[in-house]
């Protein structure tokens, strides 16, 4: 058993609850290999966010349990390096979707586990999510839980239609499960194609596809059945065009990827909204610049010379989310 606070990890209790009252969202960055926690840490350490690291399931069959036990470990003191003299780092599984897997990662060092039973009978994700909760908090370890379904894919997690958050439900899920925070579904999706093309309009002046607007109305809703209590957003990426121009013009194929529109969240973050998962936008990042150099310098084979700039680049958009999205800069001093 490897306590999370050995490792000088916290959980999401103290953290939700001054970003609430506070009107800002907590960034829960998805990271997969060493240069994505490079610059996640460079950019939280930089503007004092708190942030979350998180990892899927598949994430962690592919970096391996153990190694990123010590990568977290390592992450809190290459902050300190950085001058973040008290890192506030979660360590956080995205997705779990069994109640072995929760467990398995609450024994290995995460601080916060989110179980994702939205899928099942509302009865029985009751009991997972109590069932979660209960094994836990013992160890003082967060739970976030999920009601409504969102569309798209990530990783292992795929839905065809999204159906959102039934406010009525709210109340007696969260008192029956007892989790710190839940998951709702308005309108947001996993992935970068977010959005089909007959869901959106066309901009006439660019003939980009402009989504449409998320549900606030039953965000609003929930926030008065669950007053002060954290809500989280999944599939909160914005899908930036920048990055979609770079790779389609250098042999990629993304046609109408879209996201949600960077405002929305703006407006998200200022309520009772305060985590918020971006996945897709990092790994756009990260691939425009690695296919920008193998187009402009076709002779490169040196890893460095392609990882670097991709870090890089993550930070820079990391550094933007954090300041003039979710308003979390300066929280963690």
């Amino acid at each position: 058993m490897v306590s999370y606070k050995e490792l000088g990890l916290v959980n999401t209790r103290a953290m939700f609850a001054k970003a609430v009252k506070g009107g800002y969202a907590i960034p829960a960055f998805n990271f997969n290999n060493m240069e994505q926690l490079q610059a996640i840490i460079k950019a939280s350490a930089e503007t004092k966010s708190p942030v979350i690291l998180q990892v899927s399931k598949g994430a962690r069959n592919y970096a391996n349990q153990t190694l990123l036990r010590y990568m977290a470990e390592g992450a809190v003191q290459y902050a300190k390096e950085l001058g973040w003299k008290r890192p506030q780092i979660v360590l956080h599984l995205d997705h779990g979707d069994s109640y072995e897997i929760c467990k398995s990662c609450v024994q290995t060092g995460f601080s916060s586990v989110m179980i994702d039973g939205s899928a099942l009978p509302y009865d029985e994700n009751v009991a997972l999510t109590k069932k979660v909760v209960r094994y836990a908090h013992r160890y003082d370890v967060t739970v976030e839980a999920e009601l409504g379904v969102l569309a798209g894919v990530e990783d292992e997690v795929a839905a065809e239609e999204s159906h959102y958050t039934k406010p009525e439900e709210v109340i007696d899920f969260v008192t029956k499960t007892g989790c710190d925070s839940l998951a709702i579904s308005i309108g947001t999706s996993h992935g970068a194609y977010k959005f089909k093309p007959e869901q959106c309009t066309r901009d006439p002046k660019t003939g980009k596809l402009v989504p449409p607007p998320l549900a606030f109305d039953v965000l609003k809703q929930i926030e008065k059945k669950l007053p002060g209590f954290p809500i989280v957003l999944h599939g909160s990426s914005s899908v930036p065009q920048e990055y979609v121009d770079i790779i389609n013009s250098h042999g990629g194929k993304l046609p109408d990827a879209v996201g949600i529109p960077e405002e929305q969240l703006r407006k998200a973050s200022k309520s009772a909204v305060c985590k918020i998962n971006i996945d897709s936008d990092s790994r756009l990042a990260m691939t425009a610049a690695v296919r920008k150099i193998f187009t402009d310098k076709p002779g490169e084979f040196d890893p460095r010379k392609y990882l670097g700039p991709a870090r890089d680049e993550m930070e820079k958009l990391y550094k933007h989310k954090i300041i003039n999205v979710l308003g979390s800069d300066g929280k963690a001093k």
